[in-house]
């Protein structure tokens, strides 16, 4: 069965950074399409930033020029860098995949908090 785990979440000062890391099982992530997602509770849940299989990426105006998505492929996990974090940055953050077939794949979500 596809799994994908994220870690890497936790507290951080406004201002500091994080990175976090989905892992992906099946060796389904270097074939997939990947996405970072995000939710606050009681809000729908919003794109982050996404990389394609050939390693082109994409951001949310929200963020762009402060995180960064990678991937790694050997290790079948993807990763967010995410520098000079802001308050409103606090929230679930999930991955997503989306392999050939169409088929897709959610993780079970990171909490990141940024709070002084």
């Amino acid at each position: 069965q596809v799994q994908l785990v994220e870690s890497g979440g936790g507290l951080v000062q406004p201002g500091g950074s994080l990175r976090l890391s989905c892992a992906g099982s099946g060796s389904i992530l270097r074939d997939a399409t990947m996405q970072w997602y995000r939710q606050v509770l009681g809000k729908q849940r919003e794109y982050v930033a996404g990389i394609t299989r050939g390693d082109g990426t994409a951001y949310a105006d929200s963020v762009k020029g402060r995180f960064t998505i990678s991937r790694d492929n050997a290790k079948d996990t993807m990763y967010l860098q995410m520098n000079s974090l802001k308050p409103e940055d606090t929230a679930v953050y999930f991955c997503h995949a989306v392999v050939r077939t169409g088929r897709y794949y959610w993780g079970q979500g990171t909490q990141v908090t940024v709070s002084s």
